[in-house]
């Protein structure tokens, strides 16, 4: 029943109207340095992207922002810090995607089809190396285990490219939430990381306005359209872009 709920919102979400601003294609090209930081020192950045999409309130923090089974029940309330810096680094990759469907739920942003084929692609070869490394452990030929370690090689470079890659389009978005690509007409934060329990209802679309033209470009709203978010109290005092 679990796993049957935890597909219906999965399938919710790629019915989300909203785009990215950037795919993930061109992350490389819009935000090269945050990029190659990203690359280099990927837990520390995804430590400074979970707490900048939580608006810099870590009381609103939740481990793996509510996205497993675990999340709530690690402490987090005590010492959101400590929790934080425990997943970036023991869990990279889930602390990556919940940060990206935190945001996507916040938002409705879809995942493009050309942005499903790369994380597609990462997964795949990540199964196939590790598939190929236990065939050439069984066998013990040596030429199968140096070509089992080749593709192992390749792909973490795919792994981490990807995610480095992701880390810069969740970036970029957040500048655009935050007004850095012109201001917002009103600053607030939404309810306290409601929408990104699957135990809990998806709540009613906000963030920025729908785009029912899919011939836009990436994350723009119509021309002369300002950003909307909804009016409920935020941001916290002392938060800052």
């Amino acid at each position: 029943m679990a796993t049957q709920d935890y597909m219906d919102k999965m399938q919710l979400r790629q019915n989300y109207r909203n785009l990215w601003h950037t795919d993930l294609v061109s992350t490389i090209k819009a935000d090269l340095p945050f990029c190659c930081l990203s690359l280099w020192c990927g837990p520390c950045v995804s430590y400074i992207l979970r707490k900048r999409a939580l608006y810099n309130d870590m009381s609103r923090y939740v481990c793996c922002a509510g996205y497993l089974p675990c999340s709530g029940r690690c402490g987090e309330s005590r010492c959101p810090e400590f929790c934080l810096c425990t997943e970036v680094f023991l869990c990279f990759g889930n602390s990556v995607a919940s940060t990206r469907f935190l945001l996507q739920d916040e938002f409705n942003i879809q995942t493009t089809q050309c942005d499903n084929c790369i994380i597609g692609f990462m997964f795949i070869l990540q199964q196939f190396a590790c598939i190929f490394s236990i065939i050439a452990m069984i066998v013990g030929s040596e030429e199968l285990s140096e070509a089992s370690q080749i593709i192992s090689c390749f792909s973490d470079v795919v792994y981490w490219t990807v995610c480095a890659c992701m880390q810069t389009q969740h970036k970029i978005e957040m500048d655009k939430r935050d007004g850095k690509f012109g201001p917002p007409s009103v600053m607030a934060v939404p309810p306290v990381q409601q929408m990104s329990r699957f135990d809990q209802p998806v709540p009613p679309p906000v963030g920025y306005p729908s785009q029912p033209v899919y011939g836009q470009p990436y994350g723009y709203p119509p021309q002369g359209q300002p950003y909307a978010y909804p009016p409920s109290g935020y941001p916290p005092p002392g938060y800052s872009r």
